[in-house]
């Protein structure tokens, strides 16, 4: 053999050799598009509060999440999901507050819908935790278990008033079963068809979630590990997947996302819908921290996690830098 043919014929490196090159054979595009800005509002308060365990991250006033949705719309995100945040003194059992036709999420929703129109996707949390005293996603039975149909009643009522604000995508979260085609048959009810569904359908009892309980002032004890699903499960969500579009569901959700980049695959692969993936608060504050203490680029780390989390298949991503990385894309 001559010295010449030991040599690699093929050789990878040469579409890596620079940057224009890299960028033209990328196989996954980011793009400010695929990208929804959760965002926190707080009833009672007269200026931001910053979130300790997601710095960067606030719960807004009503002023200031017009402003947060106005800048989402410019830099080119796609969506904007609202969660509300109620004064402690309007929590109940049953959290009426979430019904509440002047309550915190539906005046917000009306708020932001002023203010961008159609041209962001509004959002809308569909979930009791909120706003009840006890913290969980539902109504409890006389023994403090959630009731599942009797918290079905109350995502009914929910998804209405939030659909008369202005929403223009609910997103039930509470993981009760048959959630999705009770919301779906409470939305046609009142003639607000064209009021579509974001699915839940893989909501994992996640460590990752704890900085969002800060963000929304939860007052839950104990866990959510009866009605969120265990996390060394996947079989389970391809089920609930199958529920919930047999119950209609437009779009199906992952949460959170990068520990399970692998049923967000499998469900990419199952289904013809768009499918969507939730960075949640945990995921986001490990990249924050450690990039506080010096240990990885902080923008090359965020790029790194949402680039992954769409090659796994998501077509849109729910992530608090939505805005900060729409705007560097």
């Amino acid at each position: 053999m001559s010295l010449y043919g030991s040599f690699p014929g093929a050789r990878p490196r040469r579409l890596r050799t620079t940057p224009a090159m890299r960028r033209m054979v990328a196989e996954t595009r980011l793009l400010p598009d695929d990208l929804i800005l959760p965002a926190f509002v707080r009833e009672g308060i007269g200026e931001p509060v910053p979130i300790s365990a997601m710095p960067g991250v606030v719960q807004h006033t009503r002023d200031t999440l017009r402003k947060a949705a106005v800048e989402a719309r410019e830099a080119g995100v796609a969506g904007i999901m609202l969660f509300g945040v109620p004064e402690d003194a309007k929590k109940d059992a049953l959290g009426t507050a979430g019904t509440d036709p002047d309550g915190i999420l539906q005046v917000a929703i009306r708020d932001v819908r002023s203010e961008v129109g159609d041209e962001l996707v509004i959002m809308s949390d569909l979930c009791l935790d909120e706003y009840t005293d006890h913290g969980h996603c539902g109504v409890l039975d006389a023994a403090g278990r959630v009731d599942n149909d009797a918290t079905l009643e109350r995502y009914a009522e929910m998804a209405q008033v939030q659909a008369d604000a202005g929403v223009h995508m609910v997103g039930p979260s509470g993981m009760m079963d048959g959630q999705v085609g009770v919301v779906r048959d409470a939305l046609d009810t009142i003639g607000k068809e064209d009021v579509s569904i974001l699915a839940y359908t893989a909501k994992y009892s996640s460590a990752f979630y704890g900085p969002f309980r800060e963000a929304v002032g939860s007052s839950l004890s104990g866990d959510r590990k009866t009605y969120q699903q265990n996390p060394a499960n996947v079989r389970e969500s391809l089920r609930e997947l199958a529920l919930d579009l047999d119950e209609g569901a437009d779009v199906v959700m992952v949460k959170p996302a990068g520990p399970y980049l692998d049923v967000l695959a499998k469900v990419a692969e199952a289904v013809d819908v768009p499918v969507a993936a939730y960075q949640i608060s945990g995921e986001y504050a490990m990249v924050e921290a450690a990039a506080e203490k010096g240990w990885i680029d902080r923008d090359q780390a965020i790029l790194e996690t949402l680039t992954g989390i769409k090659r796994a298949g998501a077509d849109m991503i729910l992530t608090y830098w939505a805005t900060e990385v729409a705007r560097g894309l």
